[in-house]
């Protein structure tokens, strides 16, 4: 996906359906959409889903089923995947949503809904990537910072002035001056106010990493 469009894949078995979808995502964007008549086609043109949304008929034509589809594209991380549906049992909605779908839609569907449905999704994926980027940005610039500068940049973070950060880790005032401008420095930070910004971002980082990882 780009800022300015993003991939969308269409597999939607009834041609004047996939026409409609088509053309309400496509308007007025420079999104690239492409669409597909099943999953079988699909899979055949061999598409990179990447950083993908993919919106398909739970019900498929041919050899490869809606249930099938969502196995194969599990192990697609940056693919947004919505299925479509209508008089889905209890067992295959869940089936739906447990096998990773991002949302079920009511079909037929409405392209007018199809368009809101898409906007928001990209909506959210740049967001996410715009996020990324920011803790990238904020833990490189904070990497180089020694164990004692970020012992004194916890301490900035808690709201401790430097007498009280002084008393805190048995040092000089003066030392936690130096080390401040040093922090300062090593950070590239204008101010303090950017400085705990940049703490701030690169702690929910770590925060989002340690609970990924079931720590």
């Amino acid at each position: 996906m780009t800022e300015t469009g993003g991939h969308i894949h269409l597999i939607l078995p009834d041609a004047t359906e996939r026409a409609a979808c088509f053309r309400a995502i496509a308007a007025g964007t420079t999104r690239v959409v492409r669409s597909f008549a099943s999953a079988d086609a699909w899979l055949e043109a061999e598409p990179d889903p990447g950083d993908a949304i993919l919106l398909f008929r739970w019900r498929q034509p041919g050899k490869v089923s809606g249930g099938a589809l969502l196995d194969r594209i599990a192990s697609c991380p940056g693919l947004v995947a919505f299925v479509a549906a209508e008089r889905l049992s209890i067992a295959e909605s869940r089936a739906v949503l447990r096998g990773g779908a991002h949302d079920l839609l009511p079909a037929p569907l409405d392209p007018r809904l199809v368009r809101r449905t898409i906007d928001a999704a990209l909506s959210d994926w740049h967001a996410q990537r715009r996020a990324a980027a920011a803790h990238r940005d904020a833990e490189t610039r904070l990497a180089a910072l020694t164990p004692r500068e970020r012992d004194i940049l916890e301490s900035l973070a808690a709201g401790l002035g430097n007498k009280a950060i002084a008393r805190r880790l048995d040092l000089s005032p003066r030392t936690v001056e130096v080390h401040r401008a040093n922090i300062m420095r090593r950070a590239g930070a204008a101010n303090v106010a950017e400085l705990l910004r940049l703490a701030f971002i690169a702690e929910q980082a770590q925060a989002g990493f340690s609970i990924r990882n079931g720590a």
